[in-house]
């Protein structure tokens, strides 16, 4: 889930044969009406940034979403009127088109980084496979490239035991001279370094690379803990969700 849009009781076109239509039209919901809003977004963000790749329009629409709904409330599930809704349930929030235009700064990929991702899960000993798919010839580094630098607008890890550091690389794709700051929600009981704090862009440098060490002291049974991380140049804000679930780590008994 990256992100979430209107999809209840949207009126659609619909076969005028259908009972629910009503003059060729009726109100629908669901995915199927939600996806079509952001198919439609994401055309207008690659007219208006015809460079822009599938994974830059997939982060400007990401990090650009809101986290309450249109009325300044939470968004909670569906179904469930009680339960405040998380990046599990909407990504990175509601879209926003107007903003998604101006982003700031992007999580874009490329073919390196889905190389380095298929390495990663398994691939290691099928370099055949990628080389198919890149129509060149493709070697896994000796040492897989860690699953959770993927260059994601979000950050997940599912198993911290120990410390763990991820790396993400941002492009500047908004003013030449730009300054961001980082700022950050930590999950309930684990602690967030972002090295460096401050990015700083210039017509010579557009991209640059930061760390965000993960580490937690608790480790409890039981669901994610949420949290964000993000860049702001005092005017975009540039948000990523942040969900971690500890690990336990069984004591250790030495019965020699």
């Amino acid at each position: 889930m990256d992100v979430a849009a209107p999809g209840v009781n949207v009126l659609a076109a619909i076969n005028p044969a259908n009972m629910d239509a009503f003059d060729g039209f009726a109100l629908k919901s669901g995915t199927s009406l939600s996806c079509p809003h952001v198919a439609g977004i994401a055309v207008l963000l690659k007219s208006l940034h015809p460079s822009w790749s599938p994974a830059a329009i997939r982060s400007a629409l990401t990090t650009t979403a809101s986290t309450i709904d249109p009325s300044g409330e939470p968004i909670f599930t569906m179904g469930d009127a009680q339960t405040v809704a998380g990046p599990f349930d909407y990504g990175g929030g509601i879209v926003i088109p107007n903003r998604a235009a101006d982003p700031g700064l992007i999580y874009d990929m490329g073919m390196t980084d889905s190389v380095d991702y298929l390495c990663s899960i398994g691939y290691k000993y099928n370099s055949s496979a990628i080389s198919a798919l890149t129509l060149q010839s493709t070697v896994c580094p000796s040492k897989s490239p860690s699953i959770l630098d993927l260059n994601l607008p979000s950050i997940t890890v599912p198993n911290l035991g120990a410390s763990v550091t991820v790396t993400r690389t941002v492009t500047n794709v908004g003013p030449v001279d730009s300054t961001y700051i980082a700022s950050v929600e930590s999950p309930l009981g684990v602690q967030v370094a972002v090295r460096p704090q401050m990015l700083v862009f210039n017509s010579t440098v557009k991209k640059l690379s930061f760390t965000v060490t993960l580490s937690s002291s608790h480790k409890s049974v039981g669901g994610y803990y949420i949290g964000s991380l993000s860049w702001s140049d005092g005017i975009r804000v540039v948000k990523s969700p942040i969900s971690v679930k500890t690990e336990i780590i069984p004591s250790y008994t030495d019965r020699s």
